[in-house]
């Protein structure tokens, strides 16, 4: 089944991200690789459903601070949406998806109905097939992918984080260069209260009457910028509900099977974790791209006098934490059967 995408904010640093992946791209290139050239004379359009009438769905790269709007105007239009912004990821009737972890959560979309797209909650009467699928926080997606197998395995019962998040998270133009050089930033408004809560949602369970139940276990995040281009990485402690030795973590994380295995999705990579054995790793420079930046990894996993278990992790924040992520939300809805082609077409659209 052949789909047609349009992208929401295609000139920013996530918008370009997702064009790269899709080998696509209409604008100014930012990226380390040439423009590839079946996007270069594309034009950008208004950013409204009726620009994108060609498109089955969407992936929107957009602000915060535009995103509620437009990702509801569009699915109230009938136009799904594959997000990246935070503006419904809380929503209690839009999915917050790492595939490889929650895929059930998806069922959300058939509570979903958008009506009014000026107004604020999602009632009314939603249009011809319209919902919004959103994937995590940057900073969140890489700590639930090393949560999961610990919460199936032992149980999580607390978690303490410092983050160490590459520059590439702030969008383009970023964090002024005065502040980014030799500099490490101790504040990223808002990221905090994302990985508190996050979490919960994304290993929460699917009750029988369609709500997620979320998970309880405090999490205390401390979110630092530093000057690393991409990858971000963290420093994390658990305490678990058993006591685990390090090596039976080790063994939880590497044998942790996905819950895509087996779906043929283009984007899941190879390797879900990967489990250093080496002091020095993961480092961002060197494995924030295994995977095709969709693999986490994971090193120094050893005791902590007061947590259990403490360990580092790192992502890469603007595949796997962005537009990676993003694609594959929409490589499994569309195996699900939940993103179809829509009857009337035109020349995608990207704004």
């Amino acid at each position: 089944m052949n789909l047609k995408a349009g992208i929401l904010g295609a000139t920013g640093a996530v918008g370009q991200t997702f064009i790269r992946l899709l080998d696509e791209h209409p604008c100014g290139w930012l990226a380390g690789t040439p423009m590839p050239e079946g996007v270069a004379g594309l034009t950008v359009q208004e950013c409204a459903p009726d620009a994108f009438d060609g498109c089955d769905f969407v992936f929107s790269g957009l602000d915060s601070t535009v995103a509620g709007q437009i990702e509801r105007a569009f699915a109230a239009a009938g136009v799904p949406v594959i997000s990246n912004a935070k503006n419904y990821r809380m929503q209690g009737d839009v999915p917050l998806l790492v595939p490889e972890i929650n895929p059930g959560h998806a069922a959300l979309i058939e509570r979903q109905s958008w009506g009014d797209a000026g107004g604020d909650g999602a009632a009314g009467t939603a249009g011809d097939g319209g919902f919004v699928v959103t994937n995590p926080n940057c900073s969140t997606v890489g700590l639930v992918c090393a949560l999961a197998p610990l919460q199936e395995a032992f149980g999580v019962e607390a978690v303490q984080v410092v983050t160490m998040q590459a520059l590439s998270g702030a969008g383009y133009p970023g964090v002024p260069s005065l502040d980014a050089v030799g500099n490490a930033l101790p504040y990223i408004g808002g990221e905090e209260g994302k990985m508190a809560s996050e979490p919960h949602k994304i290993l929460g369970t699917l009750a029988d009457g369609g709500d997620v139940q979320h998970m309880n276990f405090p999490v205390s995040a401390q979110c630092n910028r530093v000057a690393v281009i991409d990858g971000h990485l963290e420093a994390v402690s658990v305490r678990l509900t058993s006591e685990p030795s390090p090596a039976e973590v080790k063994e939880a994380l590497r044998s942790f099977t996905p819950a895509t295995d087996g779906m043929d999705l283009p984007s899941a990579p190879e390797q879900f974790m990967r489990v250093f054995e080496e002091e020095r790793f993961p480092q961002p420079r060197r494995h924030a791209g295994l995977g095709g930046g969709m693999t986490t990894s994971v090193g120094r996993v050893r005791s902590c006098p007061v947590m259990g278990i403490k360990m580092a992790l790192l992502s890469h924040n603007t595949v796997r934490g962005a537009a990676g992520g993003a694609i594959l939300n929409a490589e499994l809805l569309a195996k699900e059967g939940r993103l179809e082609p829509r009857a009337s077409r035109r020349d995608v659209g990207v704004s």
